[in-house]
């Protein structure tokens, strides 16, 4: 006696798979994290990061012109000064590589890319902490939240649609969403980083950035607690209610449990980052032969789509469009 239903008559041909497939990837479903430097002359490789740079200007709007040709959603920039001082200030100068960056792509792009800032300070501060210090070395909350303010209002100004506060300090979203509506710009975006968990798995994007924290602290009293899953529905339900229009689950693969439970749960667009250290593990992998690189990463792409995510934040962005687009 054979059973009625038999599901692999449906896998039979590529073209019955595209048929009935449940998640499908396409280049608009990545947003490319892009690294800008001060005071460089030409792009520097990533050792890291196999694939990746640190831009010049020049080189920056090369990149996103490629991306926006292979199709990729948007781009997220990352700035890396040539100064820091304590309170992280170049976040906020009208003259800072990140806001020269945002003003050189809106003028050549305009609204036919979508133009995102990561909002932090962590690679501005010559601590390397994520906000102001007190004496005791702990981060001042509060503290650091006029200052979230000012970057994300010096930002807009540049000419960033989406601003992403990445901090986890308590009440960053309102005071971004505040900050924002009373210098005239009601219709920025905020992308809330709103379950960023204190992960291994950053190492690579430090290196990109020059991020150290001086002393060999860690982030592991703002960030989330890698053992815990329900406080992330706890953070990002606060940060909806604070105004963010976009929630943010970071890392990727390894909180798929996470951006799943969120999907369930709020009806805002979500995101998941694919960070740079699920990144360089498939790099470094494929490099020794032991995988296929492509198809290891179009697996792991999809299954952050399948989980529930509208979009991914990844460094395979270009990579994988022009796969998919082949």
């Amino acid at each position: 006696m054979f059973p009625t239903e038999r599901p692999r008559r449906l896998r039979r041909t590529p073209a019955l798979r595209r048929l009935v497939a449940e998640t499908n990837l396409a280049p608009h479903d990545f947003v490319a994290p892009l690294v800008v430097a001060d005071g460089i002359d030409e792009p520097r490789a990533i050792a890291s990061l196999p694939g990746q740079f640190q831009h010049t200007i020049p080189s920056l709007v090369d990149e996103v012109r490629a991306l926006h040709h292979a199709g990729v959603g948007g781009v997220i920039l990352f700035g890396v000064p040539s100064t820091k001082d304590e309170r992280g200030s170049g976040a906020w100068d009208p003259e800072g590589v990140a806001q020269v960056a945002l003003r050189t792509l809106r003028d050549e792009f305009g609204d036919d890319v979508v133009v995102m800032a990561d909002l932090c300070l962590d690679e501005y501060t010559s601590h390397g902490h994520c906000g102001v210090v007190r004496d005791d070395g702990t981060v001042d909350n509060d503290a650091t939240l006029e200052l979230y303010g000012r970057v994300a209002v010096a930002q807009a100004k540049a000419g960033a649609a989406v601003v992403a506060p990445s901090g986890m300090m308590d009440g960053q979203v309102g005071a971004i969403r505040d900050a924002l509506d009373q210098a005239g710009f009601p219709e920025t975006i905020i992308m809330a980083y709103a379950a960023k968990y204190a992960s291994g798995l950053y190492g690579p994007f430090r290196d990109a950035v020059g991020v150290e924290i001086v002393g060999g602290g860690d982030r592991k009293a703002y960030q989330q607690d890698p053992r815990n899953r329900r406080e992330a529905l706890r953070e990002a339900r606060a940060d909806v209610d604070q105004g963010a229009d976009i929630v943010m689950v970071k890392p990727a693969m390894s909180y798929l449990d996470v951006v799943s439970d969120l999907r369930d749960e709020l009806d805002v667009p979500l995101c998941a980052y694919h960070v740079s250290g699920e990144y360089a593990m498939v790099k470094a992998a494929a490099a020794n032969g032991w995988i296929d690189g492509t198809v290891v990463a179009i697996e792991q792409l999809t299954a952050v789509r399948r989980a529930g995510a509208d979009f991914v934040l990844t460094y395979f962005a270009r990579e994988i469009a022009e796969e998919l687009g082949r």
